[in-house]
């Protein structure tokens, strides 16, 4: 199930004073009212951490903290499973009211409300009317060039005066660069930086309210005011009571359901409109606007962002140089988080980074290792990577924030994108053509053949360089323009990746200009074209392997090179699915080519050392032990001897880079000894024998044959 874009980043940090701050809040306990004093110094930092950690020790309320140390672990994945489950539960029951997007109720609620409805469509329609007339007039006067910089900033803070809504929108915007000049995108990624904050008084209230218990038996010590504050809501830096442990707590914007309700539905309204009467869009913007309401109301439910959160952990924070927060169930509810912290720095902070001793590229190398991982092999990513949600922690860790907005690619996808790939390195623009259909671009009564010349015009020339040198953006870019002139429906899930990878080589571009996210995914391709057993990646590895009945060598070493450059590659994994389907019910057309190809093979190896051994032996020996035939007892060619020299020399290197494989083990062979002991395997290995014996005997009868030639000529 997707879910809604994320409501607080990382990257919205609020400068506090390096001082300690002190906040009074009012309680109640078993005394009497008495007024607790909660203090706690205030690094500026992100938000949250994957492990438990070890926290200073706390000597009481008042804030007389003394740090001798990291002496005692805590957190959530310290406790017995049982347990955590029942907690969830608990979080879950707190949340049951939550609510869900539903134009049928928004209908019924704001049809009746025309003064409510009609005072809020004018504000709106004066600040994005306002904004459209400036524009326009800057194009009647020539100044739209010189003054987007401004109308830019204008927008910015015409969105943040709107409210929630329009700044989700306008973070949306911010990831578009096919929709928005450059100035826009700078301005409007602002609204991911510097939001305005509500009330403390109001946010505490809430959590007392949601979780049902005085503040001061909750936590130790609270920031006096936000480290971060986003578009629904805000984050406070607090140390649980009962543990010490140090956790980020996110409260949710007050009055935020009804703001976001009242504008979607009006929203809506327009879409209706444009639907039926504005002929030049196809798309069907009202499910467009329904599918982005869903998600920013499944984002107004913070027990459905931590089990986010927890399903990311569970799948991704397996790699030890990626890390994930976890959540406290016993203190979240529908409208509050409660993670761990970790200190970090924003991931274009490339000065911080390095002052640390880190590597932006090496951080950016590892969040494209794991976006890959979460877009081909599990299909549930993180759809808002923006760099305030991705940071560097002083151990060199990546870390992920923020799981309000995440995606799934449907699993056909992911194995279609892979093979999406293979067919644009083959240059098989048909068969790139078909895969559209796979992806769901496209309806299966769509004719692709016409969209055939479009992507031979624009990938032959995008393709002049190698793959690994292509920038990603411009292939995005030049993409796009195809798709925008044929009936394409490029699904959420599709724009959600390109802008997970766009985000990630525009961060790696600051570091490094040259810099190109398709070579660094490149390694992963390979490893899994090399290793993954699913029939569809399978025919993808053939394909790709085999051309006019021959095989290609270089293809294969380029894969393996390329393959061992991702940590996880592993030799026994590359050769045993190859096996398994070349001897399976359907590789009968595989045996036919994979048998022609080892006889050439094995020819080459026993042909290329026997010359070997003969260019070995002195040129005076060599005249006297074959009769003064200087080239010896080949009827061969220069040509011929090179072409077999080349393949000899390619297949002992391919066997070289799989023997210094990380993973190489000469006991992978046992279990391909066994494979090759069943009957099938067995007939390969006859009919390979028989070829070679016919190809060797055929040489050997050549030269019988030729060598009377030469004595009569002699």
């Amino acid at each position: 199930m997707s879910s809604s874009v994320a409501s607080f980043t990382a990257n919205h940090h609020v400068m506090l004073p390096s001082c300690a701050d002190a906040v009074r809040l009012s309680g109640a306990n078993s005394s009497g009212g008495r007024r607790v004093k909660l203090r706690l110094n205030l690094p500026r930092a992100a938000q949250v951490e994957a492990r438990p950690q070890l926290v200073p020790a706390i000597r009481d309320v008042a804030g007389n903290s003394n740090v001798t140390g990291r002496t005692l672990q805590v957190g959530p994945s310290s406790r017995d499973r049982a347990d955590d489950m029942q907690s969830e539960a608990r979080a879950m029951t707190r949340a049951v009211d939550a609510s869900v997007y539903s134009p049928n109720l928004l209908s019924s609620k704001y049809g009746t409300r025309p003064i409510k409805v009609l005072r809020r469509a004018l504000q709106i329609f004066n600040g994005l009317g306002s904004f459209a007339l400036k524009v326009w007039l800057d194009q009647l006067n020539g100044e739209l060039d010189r003054k987007m910089r401004l109308r830019a900033i204008e927008l910015r803070q015409t969105f943040t005066r709107l409210g929630p809504t329009f700044v989700k929108i306008g973070q949306g915007l911010s990831t578009r660069p096919d929709l928005c000049p450059p100035e826009y995108l700078e301005e409007l990624s602002e609204l991911q930086d510097a939001l305005p904050t509500f009330p403390d008084a109001q946010a505490f209230s809430c959590i007392e309210r949601e979780l049902g218990r005085p503040l001061e038996t909750i936590y130790s010590s609270i920031s006096p005011s936000p480290i971060a504050a986003a578009s629904l809501g805000q984050v406070y830096k607090a140390q649980l009571k009962y543990s010490g442990q140090v956790v980020a707590v996110k409260v949710q914007r007050p009055g935020i359901e009804e703001a976001i309700g009242l504008d979607f539905y009006l929203i809506r309204g327009v879409g209706i409109l444009i639907n039926k009467y504005v002929d030049i869009i196809s798309s069907d913007i009202v499910a467009l606007i329904d599918e982005f309401a869903r998600r920013v109301y499944q984002e107004l439910n913070y027990v459905q962002e931590g089990q986010n959160a927890r399903r990311f952990k569970k799948l991704y924070a397996d790699k030890e140089d990626v890390l994930v927060p976890d959540i406290f169930w016993d203190y979240t509810s529908g409208k509050v988080l409660t993670m761990e912290w970790v200190e970090g720095v924003k991931l274009n902070e490339q000065e911080a980074i390095e002052r640390q001793g880190l590597k932006v590229l090496d951080l950016v190398n590892t969040g494209i290792q794991c976006s890959l991982r979460q877009l081909l092999e599990y299909g549930y990513f993180h759809a808002d990577p923006h760099p305030g949600n991705l940071l560097a922690t002083p151990e060199g860790k990546l870390a992920f924030l923020d799981f309000g907005m995440m995606s799934e690619t449907p699993e056909e996808a992911r194995f279609a994108i892979i093979g999406h790939v293979v067919h644009m390195v083959n240059r098989d623009y048909e068969a790139m053509a078909r895969d559209y259909y796979a992806l769901d671009f496209l309806s299966p009564n769509v004719d692709v053949s016409p969209i055939v010349p479009a992507l031979r015009d624009f990938f032959d020339d995008a393709l002049n360089s190698t793959v690994s040198e292509l920038n990603f953006k411009t292939l995005v870019d030049g993409l796009g323009a195809v798709l925008y002139q044929y009936p394409f429906n490029v699904p959420a899930y599709y724009a959600l990746i390109l802008r997970s990878l766009t985000v990630l080589e525009g961060l790696a571009l600051y570091a490094d200009p040259k810099f190109k996210v398709l070579a660094a995914s490149y390694p992963y391709f390979a490893k899994r074209l090399l290793t993954d057993p699913n029939p569809y990646l399978r025919d993808a590895l053939i394909e790709l392997l085999f051309k006019d009945g021959k095989f290609r060598w270089s293809r294969l070493e380029n894969l393996l090179v390329q393959g061992k450059k991702d940590r996880d590659f592993s030799a026994k994994d590359a050769l045993q699915p190859v096996l398994k389907l070349l001897l399976g019910p359907d590789g009968k057309e595989l045996r036919d080519l994979v048998i022609k190809e080892a006889i050439r093979v094995s020819e080459a190896i026993i042909l290329g050392s026997a010359i070997e051994s003969f260019n070995s032996v002195p040129g005076p020996m060599r005249t006297f032990v074959f009769n003064g035939n200087a080239s010896g007892p080949f009827t061969i060619s220069a040509a011929e001897q090179q072409s077999l020299m080349e393949l000899r020399a390619q297949v002992i290197k391919i066997w070289g880079l799989l023997q210094s494989s990380e993973n190489f083990d000469p006991n992978l062979l046992q279990p391909i000894l066994q494979v090759l002991q069943e009957p099938e395997a067995r007939s390969i290995g006859g009919r390979v024998v028989g070829g070679i014996s016919q190809r060797l005997a055929a040489r050997l009868l050549q030269q019988v044959l030729r060598a009377p030639e030469r004595t009569a000529a002699a």
